[in-house]
């Protein structure tokens, strides 16, 4: 998809710069301006369907999940409290290649809930916020150690709010 983006920003660019560039020649010259509207509706009905398909293309993965709509009963669930400066989870296992849901709060503060797989490789996350409950569903396809993280400043000790999770095959 970036390369998408990054060769279409490109012929955009040179098109804007062609368009610049005509303007600039015609300019240079001593001409009569008969009609300077003559050419407007036509560039605004381009840029208008370039900036829909743009629109489509780029959105075309909707950032919503597919399970938003029909959501399939998740295989575990698992509370996630967020506690200035920890994570009280209800279960510390998953189970490998099957949904799991969190449903995560918190008790003091806003948090960041936040799941990666190593330390650079984020799978998920959402917020934790007293008096609410966000759910994140997640399925690990690999077995092994995942660590959660607060993504939001919570105070002094933020970046010792570490949790582990174990995704086991069964």
């Amino acid at each position: 998809m970036q390369s998408v983006a990054w060769s279409l920003s490109l012929f955009l660019m040179a098109l804007i710069t062609a368009a610049f560039v005509i303007v600039c020649r015609g300019a240079a010259g001593e001409r009569e301006l008969r009609n300077p509207y003559r050419g407007r509706a036509v560039v605004f009905a381009l840029t208008l369907i370039a900036g829909v398909l743009i629109t489509l293309t780029t959105l075309s993965p909707w950032p919503l999940p597919a399970y938003a709509a029909n959501p399939a009963p998740a295989a575990k669930v698992i509370d996630a409290v967020g506690h200035q400066w920890r994570w009280d989870l209800s279960e510390s296992t998953v189970p490998v290649g099957k949904p799991v849901e969190f449903r995560v709060t918190s008790a003091d503060v806003n948090h960041g809930f936040s799941v990666y797989r190593g330390k650079t490789r984020i799978i998920g996350q959402t917020q934790a916020m007293p008096g609410f409950v966000n759910r994140l569903r997640l399925t690990f396809d690999e077995p092994g150690q995942y660590e959660i993280l607060c993504l939001e400043y919570c105070g002094l000790a933020h970046h010792g709010m570490l949790a582990t999770i174990t995704a086991v095959a069964e």
